[in-house]
């Protein structure tokens, strides 16, 4: 895994969620930390979309702020994904 370096991907707006993104403390795993609108229904699902595409890139040891607006799993998947590009764990040119 390449060096991770602070990162953020989407908006506050309706609809989207942002990522922010920092290394964690070593053996630290991965911390979501999540704010919602749809925090009671749907909390479960958010955290376990963006652990699924860290967990597909390998990443370990990484801290996740997360606010959503009620966005929908293929743009939580995409700005996770944008995400990790931004912080250098992903080349660019792999999200094409």
């Amino acid at each position: 895994m390449n060096e991770l370096k602070p990162a953020q991907a989407g908006t506050l707006e309706s609809n989207d969620i942002m990522i922010t993104m920092a290394p964690g403390a070593q053996g630290s795993g991965v911390v979501i930390d999540l704010e919602s609108i749809v925090l009671a229904q749907y909390g479960p699902a958010i955290k376990q979309t963006i652990a699924a595409v860290v967990a597909e890139q390998n990443v370990t040891d990484i801290y996740i702020k997360a606010v959503d607006r009620g966005a929908l799993d293929c743009t939580i998947q995409a700005r996770t994904l944008t995400a990790l590009a931004r912080a250098g764990v992903i080349p660019p040119k792999e999200l094409i």
